[in-house]
């Protein structure tokens, strides 16, 4: 049994835990439905509501890399174990909303108070900085000082490095009752003393949490030029370095919002201000290893992104009826990114001390299917392979569309183009032929190919041949299949078999999908089909008596540090295999450029560098 308030008492409820509001909903709607908009009980819910934007909104800015990645104080990334502890960060909101559902009887009617007294919020402030900070700074302290209460009660909050708002509700009950205490005593005061109003209750609270989550976010927001111009105020309120370097040196910066109680209470770090104008100018980027370029797929799937919610994009994707009212938002915010038309950094991780990153191409996935966005489309590719190349990327591998055959030849179109770059550009296909042809049990004699005259399709239709397994090759060109056909040995054409009509696969049992399958055309498979594909977006799965296999995939080496988020509808830790084909590429140091059609013969070798540098089959 845990110390005393080292525990929430709900914590065992889960996402249960909510039912604790039923009062307060029950009461809130109540006093709406009967007009009674000043009624304690509703504004108290709205603030629950607004803390929690709050909180989200801090989130998406920290998280939004593209603005943020040159002045993050931390490098490193948030990994999944990070995102699970800290789940429950919001059980300090149900705590304090419990002791102000408390403390309404002490309080005159809402309807009995100004909107606004500049007399209260000058005696909050007064006692914020007289009792909040120095009863605060002492605390924490303690909490430091005594190993005890470090153990019980405050070793879990520094139980990471790297910091994000939410963090700034990961505590234990005993602290957030300091906290509380903190953030409600100026205005308890202000009232005491006849001057409280609706505007100090929203505004403290408020600044309070806006404060907390700023110092968490683990992104420089302050210019050290500022600090330059007024010197003072570099002692009245704190910096997310400064916080930052409480948080990995655990010695030093204990205020809560104000350097000047470290500066009295001699544990200022000295070195605050100089890593601050670091980060601040911009000099804490870095230049990634490795780049893997995708795109978005549609407005609901956009959602998904890190910067949205961790609850979503840590999981993989699926549609979610609560998308539906935040639709308009991302519609906006993709016509926002058609105006803006450049590539951006979505996420990264480590791998071996190296890093790789995710960029997007502003552009969805219909666009890709519009004649005349063919020419924008390449040229967003072609910036972003340019500026990895003048970065100093080593290894850039193109995702689903990005390396349409249609679109680019598989990225062709930009090698032929700079014959001079430094970068390798990969398409990856190589170890996705490979994985869909390792996932085909060994006893099989004969496939049904769609999509068999595809980039994919061809490798797998010339690989399977030469392993005497006989594929049925659907397409309605003739010449396509013959020019497939007599690329391989001339001892095994006879395993390529065209077929026209989908009726010629009814007594095939191992289907490989690469052309989308309606479900008319899926009820040609036999009973205990197997539908192993490699399409985008995957085929719906109508039949109850077959099974569908998933995107290929691997999962990356259980080394990797900093992964937090999940490639579109694939598990933690598990990535598409071109994603994975491009990872091998740069592991294994090859300088080759990886375009256009796939080499048969290196499918085997791509397969075993992927198993050799701990990439596994999903």
């Amino acid at each position: 049994m845990g110390a005393p308030l080292s525990s929430w008492p709900w914590a065992n409820m889960g996402s249960y835990k909510y039912v604790i509001y039923g009062p307060l909903i029950a009461k809130a709607m109540h006093s709406w439905s009967q007009g009674r908009l000043d009624s304690w009980w509703l504004h108290l819910f709205v603030l629950y509501a607004l803390r929690a934007l709050v909180h989200q909104l801090w989130f998406s800015f920290s998280s939004m890399l593209f603005f943020t990645r040159r002045r993050r104080v931390v490098r490193d990334g948030i990994n999944f174990k990070q995102i699970d502890e800290q789940w429950q960060w919001d059980d300090f909101l149900i705590l304090q909303a419990l002791i102000g559902s408390m403390l309404f009887n002490t309080l005159p009617p809402m309807k009995e108070l100004p909107l606004w007294d500049l007399r209260g919020s000058f005696i909050a402030l007064v006692i914020h900085v007289g009792l909040s900070e120095p009863v605060f700074y002492w605390v924490h302290r303690c909490l430091h000082s005594n190993g005890f209460l470090f153990s019980q009660y405050h070793s879990a909050h520094h139980s990471f490095v790297v910091t994000q708002p939410y963090t700034a509700g990961f505590a234990t009950p005993l602290e957030h009752l300091v906290l509380t205490l903190a953030m409600g005593g100026p205005i308890l005061g202000a009232f005491l003393l006849g001057s409280g109003s609706i505007g100090l209750i929203y505004g403290h609270i408020f600044m309070f949490d806006f404060l907390r989550c700023m110092g968490y976010s683990n992104v420089e927001v302050f210019p050290h030029k500022l600090f330059q111009a007024i010197p003072l105020l570099r002692y009245l309120i704190y910096t997310p370095t400064y916080y930052s370097l409480h948080n990995i040196e655990k010695s030093s910066n204990f205020c809560l919002f104000m350097p000047l109680f470290d500066l009295i209470g001699g544990t200022l770090n000295t070195n605050s201000w100089e890593l601050q104008k670091e980060i601040s100018s911009g000099k804490n980027d870095q230049v990634p290893d490795f780049v893997f370029l995708v795109h978005v797929v549609d407005v609901i799937s956009s959602m998904h992104v890190a910067f949205g919610f961790r609850a979503v994009s840590s999981k993989p994707f699926a549609f979610n009826p609560l998308f539906l009212p935040l639709w308009p938002l991302a519609f906006l915010a993709m016509v926002a990114m058609w105006i803006w038309s450049k590539t951006f950094l979505v996420s990264f991780y480590n791998l071996r001390g190296r890093l790789h990153q995710t960029w997007a191409v502003p552009r969805y996935g219909f666009q890709y299917f519009l004649p005349f966005a063919k020419d924008g489309i390449n040229k967003q590719i072609e910036l972003a392979i340019l500026r990895a190349d003048k970065m100093g990327v080593k290894v850039l591998s193109l995702a689903a569309l990005n390396k349409n055959e249609a679109l680019n030849g598989g990225g062709t179109l930009f090698v032929s183009k700079h014959p001079d770059l430094r970068v390798r550009v990969v398409h990856g296909n190589t170890l996705t032929a490979a994985v869909i042809l390792n996932e085909i049990p060994n006893n099989v004699k004969e496939v049904f190919l769609t999509g068999a005259t595809s980039k994919l399709g061809r490798a797998i239709a010339l690989y399977l041949c030469r392993k005497k397994i006989r594929v049925l090759m659907l397409t309605l060109s003739t010449e396509r299949f013959l020019k497939i056909q007599r690329e391989a040995p001339p001892e095994f054409q006879h395993y390529l078999v065209q077929v026209t009509k989908y009726q010629a696969a009814q007594n095939c049992k191992t289907w490989l999908v690469g052309k989308w399958l309606s479900p008319r055309e899926q009820r040609w498979a036999p009973s205990g089909t197997h539908f192993h594909q490699f399409v985008v977006p995957p085929i719906i799965s109508f039949r109850r008596d077959c099974t569908y296999g998933k995107l290929a995939a691997m999962r990356l080496p259980k080394d990797v540090q900093g992964l937090g988020v999940c490639e579109y509808t694939m598990e933690r830790g598990i990535v598409h295999a071109c994603h994975a084909g491009g990872v091998v590429h740069h592991l294994e140091g090859w300088t080759h450029h990886e375009v256009g059609a796939i080499d048969v013969d290196r499918i085997d070798v791509v397969w075993k560098a992927a198993l050799k540098h701990g990439l596994s089959p999903a």
